[in-house]
């Protein structure tokens, strides 16, 4: 990926993210400032697939991009974390938007259900609680942290258990 591209081309609505798939979600949080374009995305495919890429320029660290297929019950276990929380339900349009602090991005499709959310970057739960919609807020924070602890821990099991050489 080139800064500042998505794992996701072509965008939703388009053959890669069909709106008859089971289950689809992809998380962005990023900002644009002294160091250039840095962000973390990931998506998981109904296929399995699960793409992650890390963007960093502090200390001239490069572009981390991980590829690898999961499972059927890593992909039920990540939808039930999704299901579970009830994002379904709630609506970004009393959030913060994204600004110079960054912007974070979850989209998920499920079934029929097309939702995408975004806000800022939340630094902790306290810009959750003084927030104007601090249950929405909380409910999307929490999802967020479960999905990102599946994919590290993917990530971290898949880089230690591959072969050197």
């Amino acid at each position: 990926l080139e800064s500042g591209s998505s794992l996701t081309s072509p965008r939703p609505g388009s053959a890669a993210v069909a709106m008859g798939d089971d289950f689809y979600v992809r998380y962005y949080v990023g900002h644009k400032g002294k160091f250039g374009h840095e962000f973390l995305e990931f998506e998981l495919r109904p296929d399995g697939k699960l793409r992650y890429a890390n963007n960093s320029q502090y200390k001239h660290d490069t572009l981390i991009k991980k590829e690898m297929f999961v499972t059927k019950a890593v992909l039920a276990e990540a939808k039930r974390i999704v299901m579970t929380s009830e994002i379904s339900k709630e609506s970004d349009s009393t959030w913060p938007e994204g600004d110079r602090v960054g912007t974070q991005e979850l989209e998920i499709v499920l079934g029929d259900d097309h939702i995408t959310l975004s806000t800022t970057k939340i630094g902790s739960l306290l810009d959750v609680q003084s927030s104007k919609d601090p249950e929405g807020m909380r409910v999307f924070y929490y999802v967020v942290q479960d999905l990102k602890a599946l994919v590290f821990s993917l990530i971290n099991l898949h880089v230690k258990l591959r072969p050197i050489g």
